[in-house]
This record gives structure tokens, C-alpha cells and sequence, in this order.
């Protein structure tokens, strides 16, 4: 058998360079609180900010500073980011090390890894999964049907459960909160 040709996307070093649009954001929206402080410290193109901004999030945003180098501080609440893939561990570490409520969203391939597994186990992870792969926004600024499978990579958010599987189908935020708290309370009472 022939070696697997690599997307164009993951040549020339440009792997990292998937934006992402509205439709990843909703699984997640039903688990952020409304006063939270959200640090997006992926920038990239300030996709993800934006949605955040115009879903009533006090978002904060700064491309001069280093995430996995900065000092931090008790000017936020929350990360939310779609870290470049080729650091994921890295960003998943700083995360821990920081010890505030994140979600990441990441390839279902995260859940591999010697070093990832450990942080795993020692802290553990809730994760979101959309029924269908996300449709990127390329360098190009054309979407493109991603050959890989995302998710949200969860801490201190207080999912339902440890494995969410979710439709990506465009809910309002009220619509998915409702979903989320029916799964609430189905959880509840299976405890009883």
C-alpha cells in the first residue's frame, strides 16, 4: 500500500491554521457561565472571540502575549480556545497548570498520548462531541470539510456527563440550555 497524501492544509506548515466558525461554539455555549471573564488565548483570526462577543461574553483577547509563557493572574474566569493542534499538549498542560474551568477544542486524536493520558488521570477531562465533522475556515477563507473529528476538551465546566455526544445542528442558546438540563435531570434521578 501507498503512503497517505497529506491535505495541502497540512503541508507548508500551515496545520494550524484552522479558524473556526459559529456552529463549533454551540455544544458548548449552554456551559459558560454569563458573568464569566473568557480568555480566548489562541487568537488567530478572532473568529472565536467574536461569536463569543456577540453571544453576550465579556471576551478577552491578546495576541502580544505568549499563553504558555505568561504569568497569570485572576483577570479571567475561563479559557476558551482552539489551540494550535501541533501544541496541543502543551496548551492542555498550561490549562491544568492554571487550575481555572477551559474548553479546547481539539481533534478526537488528543485523547491519545502517553503525556496527555497522564494529565487525564490526574485531573480528568469532560469532552463534547459533535455528531458530524466541523467545516473549518481555511487560510484561503474558504470553508473546508475537515478530514478529522473535533471536540470540546473540558475542565471545570460540570458536564452532565464525562462523554457528551451532541448535534451540531444550529440551536439557539436557550434550545441547547433546555437539552442540557433535561440531561440534568435524568442524571439525577438514575443516582436515586
Amino acid at each position: 500500500m501507498g503512503k497517505t497524501k497529506k491535505p495541502k492544509l497540512m503541508m507548508h506548515g500551515h496545520s494550524d491554521e484552522m479558524h473556526t466558525p459559529k456552529i463549533a461554539l454551540n455544544p458548548l455555549l449552554p456551559f459558560l457561565k454569563d458573568d464569566w471573564r473568557i480568555w480566548e488565548c489562541a487568537w488567530g483570526k478572532g473568529a472565536l472571540a467574536q461569536y463569543l462577543s456577540e453571544d453576550g461574553f465579556d471576551v478577552i483577547c491578546d495576541k502580544e502575549n505568549d499563553f504558555l509563557a505568561e504569568v497569570i493572574s485572576n483577570w479571567f474566569d475561563c479559557i476558551v480556545t482552539n489551540p494550535p493542534y501541533s501544541k496541543k499538549y502543551e496548551f492542555l498542560k498550561r490549562c491544568y497548570e492554571i487550575n481555572k474551568p477551559f474548553a479546547l477544542l481539539m481533534p478526537l486524536t488528543a485523547l491519545e498520548g502517553k503525556k496527555r493520558g497522564e494529565l487525564y488521570r490526574r485531573y480528568g477531562i469532560q469532552v463534547i462531541i459533535p455528531n458530524k465533522r466541523i467545516n473549518f475556515i481555511t487560510p484561503s477563507g474558504k470553508g473546508s470539510g475537515s478530514w478529522f473529528q473535533v471536540a470540546w476538551f473540558t475542565w471545570g465546566l460540570n458536564l452532565p456527563k464525562d462523554l457528551m455526544f451532541v448535534d451540531l445542528e444550529q440551536f439557539s442558546k436557550e434550545e441547547l440550555s433546555k437539552k442540557i438540563n433535561q440531561a440534568l435531570k435524568s442524571k439525577r434521578s438514575e443516582k436515586k
